[in-house]
């Protein structure tokens, strides 16, 4: 019944934290637009966010969903690795996919991921000293732009969007199972939807600091 319980608490906080990247890749698609709009555009964009009281309660739980989904996905590895023995690993091995194995690894990478992208952003943006823009907003964009201006971090963030990829296609079909909706009827289009949601999503978001940092040699 806790093992249950805590797959039932992954899957409602691995699909609301999908609802978010969703929202927060439809927002940073303002970045595409030219240099001097998406300037002004993004900034106007992210001072809204900051200052609206219903995306502060939802950010809130956007917190909590991601610090319950880490723990309840330690506490699960855990359970597994102390209660499989050799032989059910072998057959895991046969029948599952290398991601599948090694959600522990990809869920570590895009932790580790988030704690310097929070730092480097959400931190500055909320304590840090900002210069203003044209219409007086914090200037999040130049922020954006001079951190994507190095190299390294471009490499960080496009490979720690290929284990969001990976991590989105198993714990959508895992959270899918767990809710009892994988009907054999509607596999295939399960299958598409969740390939193609794990590909819109990683990539869209890798595109960026690349884009970003062609635009800006």
């Amino acid at each position: 019944m806790q093992t249950l319980t805590r797959k039932i608490i992954m899957c409602c906080t691995g699909l609301f934290l999908c609802f978010f990247l969703v929202i927060h890749l439809l927002g940073n698609l303002q970045l595409f637009l030219p240099t001097e709009e998406a300037h002004l555009q993004f900034n106007t964009y992210s001072h809204f966010l900051s200052g609206n009281p219903f995306i502060k309660l939802v950010s809130y739980g956007l917190y909590i969903s991601i610090i319950a989904h880490a723990i309840y996905a330690l506490v699960i590895t855990f359970q597994n690795k102390k209660s499989g023995g050799n032989y059910q690993k072998d057959q895991r091995g046969r029948s599952s996919k290398w991601y599948s194995r090694n959600m522990g690894v990809l869920g570590t990478i895009i932790l580790i991921f988030l704690i310097i992208h929070f730092k480097n952003f959400w931190y500055v943006y909320k304590f840090g000293n900002l210069p203003v823009d044209a219409n007086g907003n914090r200037d999040l964009y130049q922020l954006v732009v001079e951190t994507y201006r190095e190299w390294w971090y471009v490499v960080i963030y496009v490979f720690s969007m290929i284990a969001l990829g990976y991590h989105l296609l198993h714990g959508f079909f895992s959270a899918i199972r767990t809710l009892g909706v994988f009907h054999p009827k509607y596999i295939k289009g399960i299958k598409y939807f969740g390939i193609i949601f794990s590909l819109v999503i990683s990539l869209g978001f890798a595109i960026i600091p690349i884009y970003i940092y062609y635009i800006n040699l």
